[in-house]
């Protein structure tokens, strides 16, 4: 399965699993200098059904990937992460259900199963309008001092009233997480139901 298919397939599971929605989100990965980019409007114009030839590619060093019109609206981050941290192989930008009462609260998600422990507090960077290089650099800010966390696995932050970004050292290892990390929430919000 080469790159722009594992894409397509990481789009299904997510949407599946409700870790991202039609309203957004946003997949890419790394192979040398090249990145591999869902398209915009993934969700809301194709439902996640993608099919590998809808894949945007360009070169990290040019603008091939922002002068696509197909070039994703939070496709920035992806950018900024990628130059700024040579370990960062995939990023997945979600909206996954059980993490969003938490964006919208701008609460972060605490480490409450063993599975992660290892992602530390999942914390909320600063606000930023969406679609911007202004909240690229407030992801990019997120991320500084998690780099160990990237090259063994993946970390995330969480986007005020948003989602939230995961970046890691593989796709499977940063769809890994997303859920990991939406499960883990969903487990937060379960106890408080069961201890009351």
């Amino acid at each position: 399965m080469n790159l722009s298919e594992q894409i397509c397939l990481a789009g299904h599971i997510l949407f599946q699993r409700r870790l991202t929605d039609l309203a957004g989100g946003n997949i890419s990965a790394r192979s040398g200098g090249l990145i591999y980019m869902t398209p915009t409007y993934s969700g809301a114009r194709y439902h996640w059904d993608l099919s590998p030839d809808q894949i945007i590619i360009g070169r990290l060093d040019s603008d091939e990937l922002i002068t696509n019109p197909q070039f994703s609206r939070e496709g920035w981050s992806h950018l900024e992460l990628y130059k700024r941290f040579p370990d960062i192989q995939a990023v997945i930008h979600a909206h996954a259900f059980h993490v969003q009462p938490f964006s919208s609260l701008s609460l972060p998600i605490e480490p409450a199963l063993e599975a992660n422990d290892k992602f530390g507090t999942i914390e909320v960077i600063e606000a930023a309008p969406g679609h911007t290089k202004e909240l690229a650099e407030k992801v990019i800010a997120g991320f500084v001092g998690k780099e160990e966390m990237i090259r063994k696995m993946a970390a995330a932050v969480i986007i005020p009233r948003h989602g939230m970004i995961v970046a890691g050292k593989n796709l499977d290892l940063t769809l890994d997480a997303t859920e990991r990390i939406d499960t883990n929430a969903w487990v937060i919000l379960a106890r408080k139901i069961m201890a009351g």
